[in-house]
């Protein structure tokens, strides 16, 4: 009768609901969230410091609005190069 309890004690220790394969898989999937948010947390760094450098400097702000804006400054002149027609049948053709 001792043999069977052990036998189950050890059945339910190793298989059961909070066994020692359950406990090795949640272990697994903590490491893994850590790391995930070990990347979220250098991420969000970066975005407050970008968020600061938009705040108090005036270069960043600038940087910004000219490259995703199209901004210019008084004074300077804008010109844009627009390849001919021949240039883009050359580069369709294999």
């Amino acid at each position: 009768m001792l043999f069977i309890l052990l036998i189950y004690l050890q059945a339910k220790l190793w298989f059961g609901g909070h066994g020692v394969f359950q406990l090795w898989s949640l272990q697994n999937t903590i490491a893994q969230e850590r790391a995930r948010n070990d990347e979220l947390s250098q991420r969000n760094e970066a975005l407050h410091a970008e968020v600061k450098e938009l705040k108090e400097g005036r270069e960043a702000l600038e940087e910004r609005a000219r490259s995703q804006l199209g901004f210019i400054k008084d004074g300077e002149t804008f010109y844009r190069v627009i390849p001919h027609a021949s240039d883009n049948t050359a580069d369709s053709q294999p």
